[in-house]
């Protein structure tokens, strides 16, 4: 039996290649991958062949948001068995920096994080792969393996609330509600704020953020996204902005919308240099704060899925199956102001 994995040659271009199984060793198990999701970073590589200078390497393997079922157990695993169903948290860092002593898993340089480009690790876009115990987190048995894919993006939303400091009787400001926006959202309202205010260039994104529970929607291409927000919180502006767009202007903007002393969380993690008027930032003495991936959050977030305070099942991706990955990688290119996730069924 081949284990069979799409490998990107070149940029836009899949070859569907067949390699050696893995074998299950010492704390590794093996996960029959079920569903991989496309990311954005996903996305560039495909497209551009890098993001920003890290360039993809030969025969790269994408995909990171990924949940399957164990299949093979190494000797020393202790906590998981034969079918039981998980998600993969996609870093594994080195555990002897200053950094994962600390905690910070998520700043280690030496992290091995699926479909990165330094140091050069292969995604989940394959059948299957041999994976550490400690970073695959069990599904309840009323979890699908479809919600478990989507788990990693609901990590980065929940760290970017958690690092917001996200709690009831907040208003919070969502600038882009593609993917990582929206799982800002749903986190945030979670978390019990009592006001979510989400402005997007793209209608359908604000009418499925408004379906699942924001309370303003601003269409930028329409509207003054600083005078709508100013309305609606009677002059004194978010508590908490999250720039989850991705883009140097949009970042550079979100003074405009805080709060005197609110925050901003740059989630959207734009390239390139960013005009930022720190002068005015400094009058409104409102904090900056960074979210790079997350930490500690894959059990929580499970548990949110698990109990229902956090819905994944209506977020209806649209599914490929493993054979037309290439056909899934185009259409969530050129799909992507219609559709919110795109996702890869490869069993």
């Amino acid at each position: 039996m081949k284990n069979r994995m799409m490998r990107m040659p070149e940029k836009g271009r899949f070859v569907e290649v067949q390699e050696e199984m893995p074998k299950a060793s010492g704390s590794n198990v093996v996960v029959r991958i079920e569903y991989c999701g496309i990311c954005g970073s996903d996305m560039h590589f495909f497209q551009n062949g890098a993001i920003g200078t890290r360039k993809a390497p030969p025969d790269f393997i994408l995909g990171h948001e990924c949940a399957g079922t164990v299949v093979e157990t190494g000797e020393n695993v202790k906590n998981l068995k034969i079918g039981d169903r998980v998600a993969l948290e996609p870093g594994v860092p080195c555990g002897e920096c200053e950094f994962c002593h600390t905690g910070k898993y998520n700043l280690c340089p030496d992290v091995h994080f699926m479909a990165a480009a330094m140091p050069p690790t292969d995604g989940a876009l394959r059948q299957y792969m041999a994976y550490p115990e400690k970073w695959c987190f069990k599904l309840p048995d009323h979890v699908s393996t479809l919600e478990g894919c989507m788990i990693e993006p609901l990590a980065v939303g929940m760290y970017a609330a958690v690092r917001g400091e996200a709690a009831l009787g907040k208003t919070v400001g969502i600038i882009g509600v593609g993917t990582i926006g929206f799982m800002t959202m749903l986190s945030c309202k979670a978390m019990g704020v009592s006001k979510i205010i989400v402005s997007d260039a793209l209608a359908n994104r604000l009418e499925i953020a408004k379906q699942f529970g924001a309370d303003v929607a601003i269409n930028a291409k329409e509207a003054d996204t600083e005078a709508e927000i100013l309305k609606a919180t009677g002059g004194m502006g978010c508590d908490i902005v999250f720039e989850a767009a991705g883009s140097p202007y949009t970042l550079a903007a979100t003074w405009k919308y805080v709060k005197r002393g609110g925050v901003i969380v740059n989630v959207g993690n734009a390239g390139g240099e960013v005009p930022y008027l720190f002068g005015e930032l400094a009058r409104k003495e409102a904090d900056i704060r960074h979210v790079w991936r997350y930490r500690h959050i894959y059990p929580t977030a499970i548990d949110a899925v698990s109990r229902g305070v956090i819905n994944l099942k209506d977020i209806n991706p649209k599914i490929f199956p493993f054979e037309k990955s290439q056909e899934a990688f185009e259409f969530a290119f050129e799909h992507r102001s219609e559709v919110l996730k795109t996702v890869i069924k490869i069993f």
